[in-house]
């Protein structure tokens, strides 16, 4: 747990508001790293995450729903303090370096697709007719 900046008083500890709803989905809790940073000139809030890579199924959850809720739990709290906060998430072994392509950024990064029934082929089969009488 790194704190860039102090954060004011009257803003919520967003370090452990991370740590409360990120854990209960890792295998080893203790691989959470949450770093916390706050913009002196603006109201802004940035919380950068790493854990290891084999929890990111289950933080992420399915279709991103999971981590959609931990960041709309975020945006809540925050704009209950007035500020803004934005989430990235970072692969374990480089936390502060490079972000991982599924974090779902405010930034607009790419997304893998699931895979569907058919192996990737997303197309739906041709719809069934029926023989005409």
């Amino acid at each position: 747990m790194v704190a860039s900046s102090p954060l004011p008083a009257s803003s919520p500890n967003y370090v452990e508001l991370v740590r409360f709803l990120v854990q209960p989905f890792l295998d080893a809790p203790d691989s959470l790293i949450v770093d916390c940073e706050m913009l002196p000139s603006k109201s802004r809030i940035w919380i950068r995450l790493a854990f290891e890579g084999t929890d990111k199924g289950r933080v992420y959850g399915r279709g991103g729903r999971n981590l959609q809720a931990i960041r709309a739990v975020l945006a809540a709290s925050a704009q209950a303090a007035g500020q803004s906060v934005y989430l990235d998430i970072y692969g374990s072994n480089a936390a502060h370096s490079e972000k991982d392509n599924n974090s779902g950024g405010e930034e607009g990064s790419r997304r893998s697709r699931p895979m569907g029934r058919n192996g990737g082929n997303r197309r739906s089969p041709p719809p069934r007719t029926r023989p005409r009488n």
